[in-house]
């Protein structure tokens, strides 16, 4: 199976071994809860989506890599504790806690999640001395004489003896006491995470034109190659953080993640084209409406993977843009959330109060960043969505100052000011959304004017559907170019001046409602 059906059997095996019946007890007893065992080729992704299940489950995610451990630090020392048999004093040999089990319980603690996933990665890969107990751990649920608490669902990953040579076979007495998992490779499906996680466009065009180097592992006489899609996303993570430093990713650079010759050597040389055809074709001058008339005549005699990195490279920009569009929409959406809780509060407060309505809102700042932390540290909050939470604090920071500025006489002094601060972050989401709209306006009057019922417009056209952020920014906003389903707010002025989110309307009149009326 794909990774992709090997992270939705988590996620409903996560839900399963949860449930609870009318008792409150767990309706699958913690005996017949077989751990999962994922057998797959190394950097395929199997972290990656321990990481993805235990947030969309709401649950604590405890992993860690078997090998670095020892047989002490997974067992535990073993110590003399004097007991008393049949009448008889004795001296029995017992355990410290392992290790495993103590970042368990101080998982729980730290998160307030009582309920998990374990997860032990290269558990084939063990010592000779470590073996045993990884059997009995997953036969048992135990190591050494702790138990796993109850609430946590075991998984484990390995990889086939074909790409690791220190590997243990399980024989089948334990085979018979988990559900195995045998995941391949799969670009289609990692090309899904890779579009939501915004992984580097010139990765993604360069697979889409060389779809045999996303995954390959190669053993000669010269060693071993490899490129795995952990490499991709690593690097692709680099030529970001670059790109932004005014820094340039060579050759030598790009092997140290694409650990095979012949593939470093044909990306890094597409690298080069890429950033080539940004500067040559002006994509920021496409998508602002004013491609130069020379374009055009040299994509009449361009190759097809010259014309296909253009589609890229304009995606690129797009995207760039629905997501930021997508960020201010956010922050904007929860700060408005923020500011209904905080008037109802100053509700509550008397008016002699001094600096009563600054000190709650700091206080309700102060919650809110707590619960970021917490959320944060328990896993629970995805990159964009963590950065909608850190975006929406910076807001509520400045809004404060400007509370304690002020010096605001009365709660609705107070709360007038917070609207007057709102509206300026309201415009901002306009201004994301409208240069998003211009920008997808631009291209396609481009795409249409170079590329017509061409191939290159389908890929254009598949790809705004495809990547979650156009799909989202077309839904809510409307593209009449698209044939997706659109809905649009009544109007732009209504949009400018809508109190909640300018998409939510009158379930009556079907017509924007007006600003604060909450």
């Amino acid at each position: 199976m794909n990774i992709k059906r090997a992270k939705e059997e988590i996620e409903h095996t996560v839900k399963a071994y949860l449930a609870k019946d009318a008792l409150g007890e767990y309706a699958i007893p913690a005996i017949r809860q077989r751990p999962i065992l994922l057998m797959g080729p190394p950097g395929i992704g199997k972290t990656q989506i321990m990481e993805q299940a235990a947030r969309e489950c709401g649950v604590a995610l405890v992993a860690y890599t078997i090998t670095h451990h020892t047989r002490q630090s997974a067992v535990g020392l073993p110590f003399i504790r004097q007991r008393h048999y049949d009448g008889k004093d004795v001296s029995v040999t017992e355990y410290t806690m392992s290790e495993i089990i103590a970042s368990v319980y101080a998982r729980m603690e730290a998160t307030g999640l009582k309920e998990g996933i374990l997860f032990i990665d290269e558990i084939n890969c063990v010592s000779e001395t470590l073996a045993p107990t990884m059997l009995q751990f997953l036969q048992c649920k135990t190591f050494g004489n702790q138990a796993v608490p109850a609430g946590w669902v075991i998984v484990a990953a390995g990889n086939p003896p074909e790409y690791n040579k220190s590997v243990r076979d399980f024989d089948i007495v334990t085979l018979d006491r988990v559900r195995r998992m045998d995941i391949e490779p799969d670009l289609q499906v990692w090309k899904d995470y890779a579009r939501a996680a915004h992984l580097h466009s010139a990765i993604l065009s360069y697979l889409d034109l060389h779809p045999q180097n996303f995954y390959q592992i190669n053993a000669d006489v010269d060693g071993t190659q490899f490129v795995t899609a952990r490499g991709w996303e690593d690097l692709s993570n680099l030529l970001d953080t670059y790109e932004a430093l005014g820094l340039k990713a060579d050759e030598a650079l790009i092997r140290q993640y694409i650990q095979h010759e012949k593939i470093a050597e044909d990306f890094s040389a597409y690298l080069d084209l890429y950033y080539k055809y940004r500067d040559d074709y002006g994509v920021e001058e496409i998508l602002a409406g004013q491609a130069r008339p020379a374009v055009f005549a040299r994509l009449l005699n361009a190759p097809f993977d010259e014309r296909l990195s253009l589609v890229s490279l304009l995606l690129s920009g797009l995207n760039n843009r629905f997501t930021a569009s997508r960020r201010a929409d956010a922050a904007a959406d929860a700060c408005y959330a923020f500011l209904r809780e905080a008037k109802q509060g100053f509700a509550t407060l008397p008016d002699d109060i001094p600096d009563g309505p600054a000190t709650l809102f700091n206080q309700m700042m102060t919650d809110y960043d707590a619960e970021t932390q917490r959320q944060r540290e328990a896993g629970l909050l995805s990159r964009d969505a963590l950065a909608t939470r850190l975006k929406v604090y910076a807001v509520l920071r400045q809004w404060e100052a400007e509370l304690r500025r002020a010096k605001a006489a009365g709660t609705q002094e107070a709360f007038d000011l917070l609207r007057t601060q709102f509206q300026s972050l309201s415009d901002e989401r306009d201004a994301a959304q409208e240069a998003a709209a211009s920008a997808l306006e631009a291209a396609f009057d481009f795409m249409e004017q170079a590329f017509a019922e061409s191939q290159e417009m389908v890929v254009f056209v598949t790809e705004l559907t495809l990547a979650p952020a156009a799909h989202a920014f077309i839904t809510e906003n409307g593209c009449p170019r698209t044939s997706s389903t659109t809905r649009t707010c009544c109007s732009t002025t209504a949009k400018r001046h809508c109190s909640r989110s300018w998409r939510q309307k009158s379930a009556a009149t079907g017509e924007c409602e007006p600003c604060w009326q909450v």
